[in-house]
């Protein structure tokens, strides 16, 4: 387990993670964190690890884009001082080329999706003891759809800044496209970009395999 005692993991966002989180930061008792992905993350931790006493931060926010999340990323990261930071950022950067491609500005070119994502990194890589950077997700299994295909671009820009700064990669997409070899991506998500349950279980699941989570201790 990478975690140790008394950590704060922090993630951010947008609808994805944020998912009705309590505000100004989500945490602590009830739907603090909001009932999606953290959610399932901060109870295998707390029920498999309860010696490690994580605190777990939600400050996803919905409709964020990449540059929306820089702007706010002082006061919603930086400031909050946690030693682990989980970044799902992209969808809407993306997805604005398509639903609303007339409004250019609300858009996010590959080259500045790239420059945002530096910038949050530089920000706070040497205050951390480590960043999880996971690709977006478009819930569309064949590949040569336009918007999926697209986005994939946006995730091999994450993947190219993992390795750049060492960060831990978190390939989202692959996984629900493992997935979807068995089910429909209307099981998780109708307009799939944003999942059900099932579809943050999944989420939490790909993080916590990043993490050293040792499904057996409770046995």
């Amino acid at each position: 387990m990478i975690f140790e005692k008394n950590d704060r993991i922090l993630f951010t966002g947008d609808s994805v993670t944020d998912f009705g989180r309590r505000r100004p930061v989500g945490e602590g008792l009830g739907e603090g964190v909001g009932p999606g992905y953290v959610r399932t993350v901060e109870s295998f931790l707390n029920i498999f690890y309860p010696e490690l006493n994580l605190r777990i931060s939600n400050t996803g926010n919905s409709g964020d884009s990449s540059k929306d999340l820089l702007k706010r990323f002082d006061e919603d990261v930086v400031a909050l001082n946690a030693q682990w930071v989980s970044i799902l950022i992209g969808v809407n950067d993306v997805w604005r080329q398509f639903d609303t491609p007339a409004i250019v500005e609300d858009q996010v070119s590959p080259e500045e999706f790239r420059a945002n994502i530096t910038e949050m990194i530089e920000k706070i890589k040497d205050k951390t003891k480590g960043i999880f950077l996971m690709t977006p997700v478009y819930m569309e299994p064949y590949k040569e759809d336009p918007l999926r295909k697209r986005l994939d671009e946006y995730g091999a820009i994450l993947k190219e800044l993992s390795e750049k700064y060492g960060c831990i990669y978190v390939d989202l997409q692959s996984a629900f496209d493992e997935y979807f070899k068995h089910r429909h991506s209307s099981f998780i998500a109708w307009d799939r970009v944003h999942p059900n349950q099932s579809g943050a279980m999944i989420i939490a699941n790909e993080f916590l395999k990043h993490t050293g989570f040792d499904r057996n201790r409770l046995l």
